[in-house]
């Protein structure tokens, strides 16, 4: 299902808003609200979570990806090269606050492109729990990890060839790391250019893991 927020701004939802459930605003990857995302949606939940996915895109005209295409990361890339990152914060800032007027609990979990977006809704509104896979822009972010409280969880490829990996997590805090040997960048999208099977199902192993332990829900 899809519903707006006030500002227009078009949401995915799996699950009520009138649920007694914690929330996660689910950030897509740069090629948007894919069925991939939306597979991982399902799976969130699947855990017992009400999920929202955001359409950061909404605001530029020209977004269609085909994934069959092999000039797709090109055509991603220049995609969000035209996106305005001050307001797709904000965009994302309002999708958590209606989550955080729930009462319910809500956390982010972020994916490459919102990987990094995470991380900034994270230290600007104070979510429960923050995951965040590969966050692209986390170089250009870490000044403001003294501002993410939530409790944090980052997942690395550690043949990463987009992100320098080493330079990045020092400066990530007191956050629970993990870096998975033989996974490049986008490791846990399974198009075959990109997913490292046992990257990622390590990976969302931990991720239910944390979020059971951060914002727990009735099935846990």
């Amino acid at each position: 299902m899809t519903l707006e927020l006030d500002d227009g701004l078009p949401v995915h939802e799996w699950g009520s808003a009138e649920a007694d459930a914690p929330g996660i605003l689910l950030l897509q990857e740069i090629f948007g609200v894919s069925d991939y995302i939306k597979e991982r949606a399902a799976d969130l939940h699947a855990l017992g979570y009400y999920v929202i996915a955001p359409e950061i895109y909404w605001r530029l005209d020209d977004t269609e990806l085909d994934e069959s295409s092999p000039e797709l990361l090109q055509r991603a890339m220049g995609i969000v090269g035209r996106l305005d990152w001050d307001l797709a914060v904000k965009d994302a800032l309002a999708a958590l606050r209606y989550l955080q007027a729930r009462g319910e609990g809500a956390g982010v979990v972020g994916f490459c492109f919102g990987g990094g977006l995470a991380f900034n809704v994270a230290a600007l509104s104070h979510p429960d729990v923050l995951v965040s896979y590969y966050g692209s822009a986390l170089k250009n972010l870490l000044e403001l990890t003294p501002q993410v409280t939530a409790p944090t969880l980052h997942h690395f490829g550690n043949t990463d060839t987009f992100l320098d990996v080493d330079a990045i997590v020092p400066g990530l805090g007191d956050a629970e790391i993990h870096r998975y040997d033989g996974a490049g960048h986008a490791f846990d999208n399974p198009l075959p250019m990109f997913h490292n099977a046992d990257a990622s199902a390590l990976a969302w192993r931990r991720t239910e893991d944390f979020l059971a332990r951060h914002l727990p829900t009735h099935q846990g």
